[in-house]
């Protein structure tokens, strides 16, 4: 024996690689013998080649490297005997894959063996390139691999067809020439050989359109009748499985009949018979049978239009939503969600059964038909399914709860016949799962509860009810605090009694108790008890003979630990005791908010169809959104002083002017409004209280004007002077580059002293049916302060009403706005409406004037939302 070999067996080797106690141990083995093994190579030891070979492919699959033994497989292939090659074979396939550069290197011993005399030889070389095939042995062995499909042997046809695909994937462009050699082996009587050329004809329809239309004219008759006797054969020992001929030669048999029909009429056509009758005959007692079944019916919702086929398969599917294996319901489920879209009526009739699938133990199928249901629900059945499904949110398992919540509120946001409806459903949800509740939805809520003024009263005194029965539920107690701190006086005198409701006595002291209990709650979060307070300090207006009581309440807190509630306690205090004035009118109740601007925001943006120049209609009705616009990119500079930066990919903050919590419409263009946590402070409409932010004056802004999308990027470092040029040498020369580089956006007049002398009026923004004129001026003394005149003028034969003007600055800006003039705009400029902004610059003569405006108003009880930005301010502003 050669002293360099390992004298060690393969089972001896495995043996003390499984005594091995530690890792240690088993690589100390295994270091041991890849020691042996390179000893053997470098002595180029032939006796014990396949030996070292067999030890290796343990080693490579115990996952430590065996790169130094690729040469010898391909020594052991390139060797004469079957034994030798067959091991060289075997370590090809483990030790290298298409990647190795050294695989070139076998392409020609893979040659001869295609060639060889011995059908085994050629058998381990055909199963080596169906393996690690790449695509420069493809373009070279395809002519060899082409010739053995018409091989003697049906063992070679069979490998020859495996690799064949394995060819056809690699390089497509080689799919023309297996076609003819393919369309023999479909009429083979024996199953492997018929099995694989089904399998090689499927790929080269996928591959081939060419071949997709050879296979319908000349082969699909033949399959069909194939798949005829295989289904009508007399049973069969060598193929037999569960009492059904061969299902795998069935399932690839339809496979290829999917594709074949797939949008081609008369393919189909020629093939509905013999769908129908495997699907009538096939057993459904036995998986084998089920998987025939699921590949039917996977095919009949793939080829074309046969209603009574697909009704048919759909009742199959059904079938199996009754069967006790979990993963026949699982993949039935899969199925049917498929399935809605081809015969959602067909699906329907299967609701109950898909129903009692969302109560099943398992976990997966509960998810699975819980999606199915969502997609099943429509106008037409959205109060039965709801109804079934809010039941058993009460017996639900807690991990399901979630999944189950969200899905009942977007069905019930998406489908709501009628607002009264709506709110009693989010009732029973946020009642029974309030805290799996997300805050959108409970936002949204607020919103249609604000908007449906006939049910404030039926809605107070709900709410009122379900809060007596469970305070545990966070998103429940903030709803209802909300709606006894707006509606509290109509919760007490029973205002808008709806016939469907009982009578209830309510005191002012009790509304408040309710209050009360919610801030002192220790399961509730600091949001909830911010609420409660606010709902307080709007009670204490309501109810004046409760406003002690409740100041009591409020000063309870003026020591507590968290810092929002202490603010809120002193604050909402001083307000009570000193402010009776103004007290009134600082808690009244919130305007109506803007509904289908709050469903546009959350679907991401504001739909495509609202532009600064359309003005476009907005009628969007409850719990539908229309599609999300692409976010706009943040060329305002509103997200830092320094350089501009794209808008977040969570939505377009530049058309969220007012933050998260409240619609647009639903602040008043004067309020002052103090930034929140959470939010985007800078697009605060006030920015008053925020301190100006420094940024470096040599970086330049950069703006884009959405008004018309004509006009090209420019910088403001033209509307800004530099330091170092005074603002009045402006040069006619200067001037005119200007009118370049904004396109006529920039006045050419020049610019007036700083001393409060006038400036020229600026048309701003004009649409087809509206014109906004600015009008400037400065405070005596103050260089920073701008004061702004604005007069909107309608330009259309038509009344606008419920006109509100809105505006957005970047942070080194401070906007304060005075309320308009009105709120109607006269039609055909027959009248207008002015409003007085005041703008300071905590960068004047550094940074220009820039500024993004919302306008929006009602046409014929239609919302309509104007928007621009404005950058055409006079230089030295």
């Amino acid at each position: 024996m050669n002293p360099f070999s390992s004298g060690t067996r393969l089972r001896d080797m495995i043996r003390a690689i499984r005594a091995c106690k530690t890792a240690a141990e088993e690589r100390a083995v295994v270091r041991k013998e890849c020691a042996a093994i390179r000893a053997a190579i470098n002595e180029n030891d032939p006796d014990y080649r396949h030996r070292n070979l067999a030890k290796l492919m343990f080693i490579h699959m115990l996952g430590y490297p065996t790169h130094f033994g690729q040469m010898e497989c391909l020594k052991s292939i390139a060797s004469a005997g079957f034994p030798e090659k067959r091991i060289g074979y075997l370590g090809l396939m483990l030790l290298l894959d298409e990647r190795q550069e050294v695989l070139m290197l076998v392409t020609n011993s893979l040659k001869q063996d295609l060639n060889h005399t011995n059908q085994y030889i050629v058998g381990l070389a055909l199963c080596a390139l169906g393996n690690i095939c790449s695509a420069e042995m493809a373009r070279d062995l395809a002519p060899e691999v082409e010739r053995l499909l018409q091989f003697r042997d049906p063992n070679i046809r069979k490998k020859a067809a495996l690799c064949s695909v394995r060819i056809i994937k690699k390089v497509p462009d080689l799919a023309e020439n297996f076609i003819n050699p393919t369309a023999a082996l479909l009429k083979e009587k024996h199953h492997g050989v018929l099995i694989t050329g089904i399998q090689l004809c499927t790929d080269l329809c996928k591959a081939s359109t060419e071949a997709l239309e050879f296979y319908r004219k000349r082969c699909l008759e033949g399959l069909v009748k194939t798949l005829r006797d295989v289904v009508n054969s007399p049973y069969a020992p060598e193929y037999d499985i569960a009492g059904i001929t061969d299902p795998f030669l069935h399932i690839r048999l339809l496979r290829l009949l999917r594709v074949l029909g797939h949008g081609d009429a008369d393919a189909s056509d020629c093939m509905n018979d013999i769908l129908a009758q495997v699907a009538t005959k096939t057993e459904s007692n036995k998986n084998a049978g089920n998987a025939i079944l699921y590949e039917c019916v996977e095919t009949i919702m793939s080829i074309e239009d046969n209603g009574g086929l697909r009704v048919l398969a759909i009742n199959i599917l059904g079938r199996f939503l009754s069967n006790r294996d979990n993963n026949i319901r699982y993949v039935a489920l899969n199925m049917l969600m498929k399935a809605i879209a081809v015969d959602a009526q067909a699906v329907q009739r299967h609701r109950a059964t898909i129903l009692e699938c969302v109560k099943d133990s398992d976990a997966s199928i509960r998810k699975r038909a819980l999606e199915l249901v969502y997609l099943l629900v429509n106008e037409n059945n959205v109060k039965p399914l709801t109804k079934e499904l809010t039941e058993y949110l009460e017996v639900s398992d807690q991990e399901f709860k979630g999944d189950l919540t969200a899905k009942i509120c977007s069905i019930v946001e998406k489908f709501s016949p009628e607002k009264i409806w709506y709110i009693d459903q989010m009732l029973k949800v946020l009642s029974e799962a309030g805290n799996f509740v997300k805050d959108e939805v409970w936002h949204a809520l607020v919103v249609v509860i604000s908007n449906a003024s006939d049910l404030h009263g039926y809605t107070v005194r709900a709410f009122y009810r379900a809060l007596q029965a469970t305070a545990e539920q966070e998103s429940l107690v903030r709803v209802a605090v909300w709606c006894i701190g707006e509606y509290g006086d109509m919760l007490v005198n029973n205002v808008g009694m709806l016939n469907i409701e009982e009578p209830i006595t309510v005191t002012e002291s009790d509304a408040a108790d309710v209050v009360e209990v919610a801030i002192k709650s220790h399961n509730l979060d600091l949001t909830t008890k911010a609420m409660a307070m606010i709902a307080l300090l709007k009670l204490s207006s309501r109810f004046p003979s409760c406003s002690e009581r409740i100041k009591d309440i409020i000063v309870q807190h003026k020591g507590s630990l968290v810092l929002e509630l202490q603010q809120r306690s002193i604050e909402f205090n001083s307000i009570i005791a000193k402010h009776h004035n103004i007290r009134s009118a600082l808690v009244e109740r919130m305007p109506v908010l803007d509904e289908a601007t709050f469903i546009a925001r959350r679907a991401g943006s504001l739909p495509a169809a609202v532009s600064s120049s359309s003005g476009a209609s907005l009628n969007l009705p409850n719990g539908v959104a229309k599609p999300a616009a692409a976010p706009l990119m943040d060329l305002l500079d509103l997200s830092s002083d320094d350089a501009p930066a794209p808008s977040s990919s969570g939505g377009d903050f530049l058309q969220d002017l007012l933050g998260v919590d409240l619609s647009p419409a639903s602040v008043p263009s004067g309020t002052n409004q103090a930034p929140k946590a959470g939010t985007d402070v800078l697009l605060d409409l006030l920015s008053i209280g925020s301190s100006p932010v420094q940024s470096n004056p040599s970086t330049p802004d950069i703006l884009s004007s959405s008004l018309d999308n004509k006009m090209p990027i420019a910088t403001l470092d033209g509307l800004s002077s530099p330091p170092s040029v005074p603002v009045r040498s402006t040069s006619a020369g200067g001037a005119a580059s200007m009118m370049d580089l904004l396109d006529g956006f920039v006045s050419n007049s020049p610019k007036p002293e700083d001393n409060g002398s006038a400036y020229p009026s600026v048309v701003v923004f004009e649409s087809s049916s509206l014109r906004l004129t600015f009008n400037f001026s400065k405070a005596p003394g103050s260089p920073q302060t701008t004061l702004i005149e604005a007069t909107f003028t309608n330009l259309s034969p038509n009344v606008y009403t419920d006109f509100i003007f809105q505006a957005a600055v970047p942070k080194f800006l401070q906007l304060h706005l005075d309320p308009a003039s009105s709120n109607t705009l006269p039609a055909s400029g027959t009248g207008s409406v002015t409003q007085t902004l005041r703008v300071t610059n905590s960068q004047h003569g550094k940074k220009s004037l820039v500024m993004r405006i919302r306008i929006a108003y009602k046409l014929n009880n239609k919302d309509v939302l104007e928007e621009g930005q404005i950058s055409n301010f006079p230089r030295g502003l």
